[in-house]
C-alpha cells in the first residue's frame, strides 16, 4: 500500500506533516523537530509500506552559480551576466516564468539559511526509506486556481492548532504527490540535475523552457 505524506519545513517551529492513504483520506498528521527522528516515526509506523513524500523546501543548494537565466519576453536563455548572483536552480525558474509563485531562490550552500539546510538534512535523512519529492503550495494553489481545477482533500483539523497555515501546506503537499503519483500531474525542472518540483496539474511549458543549455 502506498502512503502520500506532505511537509511543511520550518526553524522556528516544528515542522507539520500530514499522511494521506491511498484514497487519498487522511491516517495522521503532526509535528516534529528533528529529521531523524521523524524517519524513525515512519519507519515504525508504515514499514513495509511504499512512501512518497512531498516536501515543501529545496532539495539541495547551488554548487556553482547558474550559468542560464531565462528571459520570458524573447522565450529564450541567455547567459548569466557580470554581476548577476546566479542563485536558482532550473525547477526555480520555470516556477517564476509560469508566475507560479516567487520561488526561494536556492543559494550555495554556505549561503542557505537554517530552514533550507534543515530541508537538505530532511531529503538526504528520509532518502532511504521513501521516495522524496519537492513541492511547493503556492504554486499547486495558483495552477489550481488559474485551471479552475479541484483538488479534492479530506482534512483532520485534531493537529492544526499549532500553525493551521503550516498543517494546511502540509496536506497540500500530500494531495499534490498523491495527484502526481497517480499520473495527474507533472514535475518541472530537473535540466541541470539539482531536482524538479511536483505539480498536482500538467502545464504546458514552452520551448526551451522546459530544458536547460549545457554548460
Amino acid at each position: 500500500m502506498n502512503f502520500y505524506i506532505g511537509v511543511d519545513v520550518q526553524v522556528r517551529r516544528p515542522c507539520s506533516y500530514a499522511v494521506l492513504d491511498e484514497a487519498g483520506q487522511p491516517v495522521d498528521s503532526g509535528w516534529f523537530e528533528d529529521p531523524e527522528c521523524f524517519a524513525r516515526v515512519l519507519s515504525d509506523r508504515f514499514e513495509g509500506e511504499g512512501l512518497q513524500v512531498a516536501i515543501d523546501a529545496c532539495r539541495t543548494s547551488v554548487e556553482t552559480p547558474r550559468a542560464w537565466n531565462w528571459m520570458g519576453q524573447k522565450g529564450q536563455w541567455r547567459p548569466r551576466k557580470s554581476g548577476e548572483r546566479g542563485w536558482g536552480r532550473h525547477c526555480d525558474v520555470v516556477i517564476k516564468a509560469l508566475n507560479l509563485g516567487n520561488p526561494q531562490w536556492t543559494p550555495p550552500l554556505r549561503e542557505a539559511p537554517l530552514w533550507m539546510q534543515k530541508g537538505f538534512a530532511l531529503f538526504k535523512t528520509l532518502a532511504p526509506i521513501a521516495q522524496t519529492h519537492e513541492a511547493f503550495p503556492t504554486a499547486t494553489y495558483r495552477l489550481l486556481h488559474r485551471r479552475q481545477k479541484s483538488l479534492p482533500l479530506h482534512l483532520d483539523l485534531s493537529s492544526f492548532a499549532p500553525g493551521p497555515k503550516d498543517m494546511l501546506d502540509a496536506f497540500t503537499n500530500a494531495a499534490t504527490v498523491r495527484a502526481f503519483c497517480l499520473g495527474r500531474g507533472c514535475e518541472v525542472g530537473g535540466g541541470d540535475g539539482l531536482g524538479t518540483i511536483v505539480l498536482p496539474e500538467p502545464v504546458a511549458v514552452p520551448f526551451p523552457l522546459d530544458t536547460y543549455p549545457a554548460p
